[in-house]
């Protein structure tokens, strides 16, 4: 008895703390968003775009770089020396300079003092070098390059985006249809048992009906645990963070609208981007091979130096001002190459087959976006044919299950036509739910193909 009065004790306080913790929690901030603002806010936040922005950044610096090539090259120095054993340097002892009081045939003399120091300046400037121009060329082709790479990646994230915003409301309207259906056996349910119980049908038409009944129930918690699986990759696309949620604000009715749809059939589309980075690499390797080529021409650069040097045998006399002596120095240096190994040619032969292979995939890629249009055309075409197809059978099998079910009532039908019937309706309804989110799926992958992903977006 004690111990069943401490297990109750305990639950009790576990109850107050659960209730406590999730009174303290802060609530969730729900963002309400439809699809252009959820579109604007994953440009802004999703991991790969903000990375492509700061590429970007890069490659403005690489095109700095490449500028201070051409600017003064300026270099400071200082210096200081302690010679603790200067170098000896022996000098025969011969007349006129020889010493008669050595007595040797050499004179040892020291070349050198105990300390030194010096400061000095020296300067550079190019005057000529063929491969700078090049290189400065290049340099801002590559930020164009990149300027293209981060509308590509922008536009992954768009397509990723789109169809993770899509799964989420056919995640929910099937949460809706489900329920409802859910609804509609019950009250099926609740009739039968009825029906059961004043002795008029079989325990058979009960255990049909619920066993439905639990088919559907399973469907709902499925549709439930879709629906949040659904948000959350919704919310890893966008960069959203994960204590926030979401609530969409538009319907799958909302975004597949005929009209649209019929008029994006027509369309012939614009320049991918895909085309624009190609180009821009096909440039890049015709200034890598310009760069190659002007490597046999000489560089001539300008030269400067000034230098201030003392020395002295005692540390305190070192910088005395007579003990500093001032040198410079200017000059032109021409750089002429004569062999290389055949270095430069080899590199020349190598741009020269990566321009025929660029070419190459040039034309390629002009033949697969045509085949990606044609192909994303008739997906969507396909689609909205079925689209069609289930929304007229999903009317049919309503319209079915409505006539068993007044048949039933009135007792000239059987409680198997209904649950059959019930059965095919949301089948019906899961079928045209499947074909709505293949036609939006169509839509954006054609959207991709003509290259018009961002239309609608920050206008």
């Amino acid at each position: 008895m004690f111990k069943s009065k401490i297990y109750l004790v305990v639950i009790a306080l576990s109850l107050f703390k659960l209730q406590a913790t999730a009174q303290e929690a802060p609530p969730r901030e729900t963002l309400q968003l439809n699809l252009k603002e959820t579109l604007e806010y994953a440009l802004e936040n999703n991991v790969d775009a903000k990375n492509a922005k700061l590429e970007l950044l890069i490659a403005e610096t690489t095109v700095k770089e490449e500028l201070s090539k051409g600017l003064p090259q300026i270099n400071g120095s200082f210096n200081f020396n302690y010679n603790p054993a200067i170098q000896v340097i022996f000098l025969p002892n011969e007349p006129p300079f020889g010493d008669p009081s050595i007595d040797s045939d050499v004179i040892p003399a020291r070349f050198g003092v105990s300390y030194q120091s010096g400061l000095g300046v020296t300067a550079s400037q190019m005057l000529f070098d063929g491969s700078f121009f090049v290189g400065l060329r290049a340099s801002k082709t590559l930020r164009e390059l990149t300027e293209y790479d981060r509308i590509k990646t922008e536009n992954d994230v768009l397509v990723n985006v789109k169809k993770a915003y899509f799964g989420v409301l056919v995640n929910k309207e099937r949460i809706k249809l489900a329920e409802a259906n859910l609804t509609r056996i019950d009250s099926l349910l609740d009739e039968t048992k009825a029906i059961y119980e004043a002795g008029l049908a079989e325990k058979i038409d009960v255990s049909r009906i619920q066993v439905q009944r639990n088919n559907t129930y399973t469907q709902v918690e499925r549709s439930r645990t879709a629906y949040e699986i659904s948000k959350q990759l919704l919310k890893i696309q966008m960069g959203l963070p994960k204590d926030y949620d979401i609530l969409i604000t538009e319907t799958l009715a909302d975004l597949n609208p005929g009209d649209q749809l019929n008029q994006l059939l027509t369309m012939e589309g614009v320049t991918r981007v895909e085309v624009s980075q190609l180009e821009k690499n096909l440039e890049l390797v015709g200034l890598d091979l310009r760069n190659n080529t002007v490597q046999y021409i000489p560089k001539i650069t300008l030269n400067a130096n000034y230098q201030r040097s003392g020395a002295s045998n005692e540390l305190g006399n070192i910088y005395d001002n007579r003990n500093w002596f001032s040198s410079s120095l200017l000059g032109v240096t021409m750089q002429i190459p004569i062999f290389d190994g055949f270095l430069k040619s080899a590199r020349i032969q190598r741009n020269r087959i990566q321009l025929d292979q660029l070419n190459n995939q040039r034309y390629f890629l002009d033949d697969n976006i045509s085949l990606e249009i044609f192909q994303a055309k008739t997906n969507l075409k396909n689609d909205l044919n079925i689209m069609n197809v289930q929304k007229e059978n999903m009317a049919l099998a309503q319209e079915v299950y409505d006539i068993s079910k007044i048949k039933y009532n009135e007792g000239v039908g059987s409680n198997l036509e209904v649950v059959e019937a019930d059965a095919a309706l949301i089948e019906s309804e899961i079928n045209y739910l499947g074909a709505l989110y293949d036609g939006l799926i169509s839509k954006v992958d054609l959207e991709k193909a003509l290259g018009i992903l961002k239309e609608g977006i920050n206008d």
